[in-house]
């Protein structure tokens, strides 16, 4: 029979080859953190990978006793600025290990920070790329910014210090803002959701406003991870109005500083950047002024010199101007005489040629009616002639037509009439049972009494 193992044996068995493998003992492996927690100083975590696709391919526990979790958590801090979490991608060193009771785990001995802050500007590569590759990237920058920027959308938290400091700096900065706060999320999980909501109820008024504002305070720097979303990045990149940013310290960068129209590394630097530009707005405005009052200045000085140069020519001009008058008139009386002359002349002589046309026309209008008046008798003779020949001829035609279209001869022709009580009957309805009728023929009448 078959030697037999207790499953503790067989365990330890396991623990035995496991534990003393060099090959899975102070080796390098790049993991991401599904879930971190302290039980007492030690701190215990699931570590996994995951494909392309996001599916888990692979899964372990990992176990960081206290003493080493004090070290790698200052270590971490000190060169991220942000502690290990959930969700990160970091490059540990440890040895597999396996208990009888517990199974198999993992002993973290170190981590490499330096992988981890690849790996966050690795994904803002990646996010840039892929809005460079769709073309959007310069989208945001290439909107007209109004000089005079004064109703600003500001996407912040209301508790934020970051945005007290930057509605202080326009309230005091001597010129009308218009601020108004879309409350938001500005640190973990929810940043980049609630970002775009906000974004969303600003474009509900998207024609008020003249730009939009993201701030906030100041924190450490894991909370700027945040702002790396492709969503979000996409959003901004394409949203129709100006969006400034200042969400980061100087030396912190995030994927929005990138494509808004203009970064800033603070809330306060934010509020100068809009000061100034009102302020360049105002002198502007004041040189504008200056130069109009200059111009108006010297358009005065010229036309002053002008009148007077006319004031000074219109007395040596007036007499001269009037000799010129007084010459063109003189011209003018001799030619309207001239005129005068040849058009009356020209007058009389039409009118003698019209006095004799008319004498002429007269007579010969006067000739022909009494010619024909002469033969009108005959015409009139004529005329009555042919319509009283006409008029016979008509009759003598109705005649025959009244001949042969009469009574007699229609009872010549085989018809008879028939009456009662005088009267032609049409229907043998309308005779009484012995009723008299009168049957007319051609040569003579018939009485008859009716039968039914």
């Amino acid at each position: 029979m078959t030697e037999t193992l207790t499953l503790h044996q067989f365990t330890s068995l396991i623990s035995s080859h496991v534990n003393a493998a060099p090959q899975l003992t102070g080796r390098w492996v790049t993991v991401e953190i599904a879930r971190i927690g302290m039980s007492g100083p030690h701190c215990y975590c699931e570590l996994i990978e995951k494909n392309a696709k996001g599916d888990t391919v692979a899964r372990i526990r990992g176990t960081i006793w206290g003493n080493v979790w004090r070290r790698l958590a200052g270590k971490f801090f000190a060169a991220t600025g942000t502690p290990i979490a959930a969700g990160m991608k970091v490059l540990l060193n440890m040895s597999a290990s396996h208990n009888p009771a517990y199974g198999l785990s993992a002993n973290i001995h170190d981590i490499d920070p330096t992988y981890t802050l690849g790996d966050a500007e690795r994904r803002r590569r990646e996010i840039l790329e892929g809005l460079k590759r769709e073309g959007i990237i310069d989208s945001n920058k290439q909107l007209p910014l109004k000089p005079n920027t004064q109703k600003i959308a500001v996407i912040s938290a209301a508790s934020a210090a970051g945005y007290g400091d930057f509605i202080n700096q326009l309230d005091n900065s001597g010129f009308a803002f218009y601020p108004l706060l879309y409350p938001a999320a500005m640190q973990g999980v929810k940043t980049a959701p609630s970002v775009m909501e906000a974004l969303d109820r600003v474009e509900m008024a998207v024609d008020f406003w003249d730009a939009v504002v993201i701030i906030r305070g100041g924190g450490a720097t894991d909370d700027l991870n945040s702002f790396d979303d492709p969503d979000l990045a996409r959003r901004i990149a394409l949203f129709p109005l100006p969006v400034i940013v200042g969400i980061g310290h100087e030396r912190d960068r995030t994927v929005l500083d990138e494509i808004a129209y203009t970064r800033c590394k603070t809330p306060t630097a934010v509020a100068a950047f809009l000061i100034e530009r009102l302020q360049a707005c105002e002198r502007y405005a004041e040189t504008l002024a200056k130069k109009a009052t200059d111009y108006c200045t010297l358009s005065l000085s010229g036309e002053r010199q002008r009148i007077e140069r006319l004031a000074s020519v219109i007395p040596l001009l007036a007499p001269r101007r009037i000799d010129t008058e007084k010459h063109r008139l003189d011209n003018l009386k001799s030619s309207l005489q001239q005129l005068t002359s040849s058009v009356t002349r020209h007058a009389s002589e039409q009118l003698t040629r019209l006095g004799s046309k008319i004498e002429a026309t007269a007579i010969s209008a006067l000739t022909l009616p009494k010619e024909r008046l002469n033969m009108l008798p005959d015409i009139i003779l004529k005329a009555a002639e042919t319509r009283i020949k006409f008029e016979n001829e008509r009759l003598q035609s109705r005649s025959q037509l009244i001949s042969v279209l009469s009574p007699d001869a229609t009872l010549k022709r085989g018809y008879s009439i028939t009456r009662f009580n005088g009267k032609a009957i049409r229907s043998v309805s309308s005779l009484p049972s012995g009723a008299t009728i009168t049957t007319t023929l051609a040569d003579g009448e018939l009485t008859s009494t009716i039968t039914i």
